[in-house]
This record gives C-alpha cells, sequence and structure tokens, in this order.
C-alpha cells in the first residue's frame, strides 16, 4: 500500500464522514445525507461520491437515488458499475426489484441532522 493521502475538500470529507456511518445492510439516500449536513444538494454530494478516493472504507455504493432506486455509481446511471453496485448491496442483504427499486424500506437508514446553527 502507497503512503498517498488524497487532498479532499472540507465539503467532501463531510459527506465521506457521514457515509462511513452508514451502517452494513443499509442505505441512505444523496437527498438525506445533504439534509444531514446541512447542504441543499443531493447533486453535491453524488458529486463529492463520484470522486471518492477512499473505497470501500468510504461505502458510496450505500447511496441511493431519493426515489429509493439505486442510482449511479462511479459516475454511470446504468452498465456494469451499476450492476456491480447492486451486487455489493445484495452480499450485504439489500436488495432490489427488476426495476431497481429497494424492496425493503427497513433497509433506509437515516443519519441523525446535525446541528448547524
Amino acid at each position: 500500500m502507497g503512503s498517498k493521502n488524497p487532498i479532499v475538500s472540507p465539503f467532501c470529507a463531510r459527506v465521506y464522514a457521514a457515509v462511513r456511518a452508514i451502517p452494513r445492510g443499509r442505505v441512505a439516500t444523496y437527498g438525506g445525507i445533504a439534509r444531514g449536513l446541512g447542504c441543499g444538494s443531493a447533486r453535491a454530494v453524488g458529486q463529492a461520491l463520484r470522486r471518492n478516493p477512499f473505497a470501500p472504507v468510504v461505502p458510496c455504493h450505500r447511496v441511493i437515488a431519493s426515489g429509493l432506486r439505486l442510482g449511479g455509481f462511479q459516475g454511470h446511471k446504468s452498465g456494469p458499475a451499476l450492476a456491480r453496485k447492486r451486487r455489493l448491496l445484495a452480499a450485504e442483504g439489500v436488495r432490489f426489484d427488476d426495476t431497481g427499486r429497494l424492496c425493503d424500506r427497513d433497509r433506509l437508514w437515516q443519519a441523525k441532522e446535525e446541528n448547524h446553527g
């Protein structure tokens, strides 16, 4: 292993810390992570995760779209990357139907919102 320490923005560091808190076998939404950080942009969370240099320590595969669908993975919305996300989640017991929608809403995890005032 190299000794590279990627330099990340303070926002990305907060996103990565929030995502690390998602327990194995659970998922959170991009919007839920954004709200937990006091940020109004699920898209900003997605962009931070797209650049995640700490996978799998920061398990970005556990973040799904607000419609409880798989969303994207590694910058892709379909193809092998999304199939890999589905496999990673299935290995943790999280299942999606044929349309890519979360089967068990009890798998949805929500971070406690931080106090930003």
